[in-house]
């Protein structure tokens, strides 16, 4: 997505698509971990991070800065691979998005947003979203083991839950109308050098 974001869990359309086993679910799920444009998100954060000077144990400089960075990075991996390998394996669900793609703004967005509380199965019918809400808690339950134990609060680790979730959906909603967006912008383009062409023959 906007050309440097990995999408490698996103379905258009919704019938008669070939579920995807285990082995294709951790693939996937690896393949948005270590992208290389996940580096550099990492990278950003780590660095607000740093900045905010959030776990203080950490400390500052270029020790500080690493620290956060794997910190990080581990937390984007452990994410991705229980919300979209390991529970999904588990519960025999998809866990991929499946866009919508048709009807109003508002009902496409209501779908976006929904899909982090319904699941697709692996034999085509619907359920809870457990991959979602137990993957992300069990994340933020393995980064207790490498965050500086000032970190390790019941409030803390809720608030990172419920911050995942948000982003969650959030990027649902960037799965759901980017290609929209892609679209208008290739006309937009399109328009554009129509018009230099024009300019060019008169």
């Amino acid at each position: 997505m906007f050309y440097v974001m990995p999408n490698y869990l996103t379905v258009d359309g919704q019938s008669q698509v070939k579920p995807v086993s285990w082995k294709e679910k951790f693939a996937m799920a690896a393949k948005g971990s270590f992208d290389p444009y996940e580096f550099t998100l990492v990278g950003i954060v780590a660095g607000i991070r740093q900045a905010d000077n959030s776990s203080p144990a950490f400390g500052q400089g270029m020790k500080g800065y690493a620290k956060r960075y794997g910190a990080a990075f581990a937390d984007q991996v452990d994410g991705n691979i229980m919300v979209g390998g390991v529970y999904p394996t588990i519960l025999k669900i998809d866990p991929r998005y499946f866009r919508l793609g048709r009807g109003s703004f508002v009902r496409r967005f209501g779908y976006g947003i929904d899909r982090i509380f319904i699941a697709r199965e692996d034999s085509g019918g619907h359920t809870f979203n457990i991959p979602e809400f137990a993957g992300n808690a069990s994340a933020i339950a393995i980064s207790n083991l490498y965050y500086p134990a000032a970190d390790r609060s019941w409030s803390a680790s809720l608030s990172g839950w419920g911050t995942q979730m948000g982003l969650d959906a959030f990027g649902n909603e960037l799965k759901e109308f980017w290609p929209d967006i892609h679209g208008y912008i290739q006309k937009r383009q399109a328009r554009h050098q129509e018009k230099k062409q024009q300019k060019a023959s008169d």
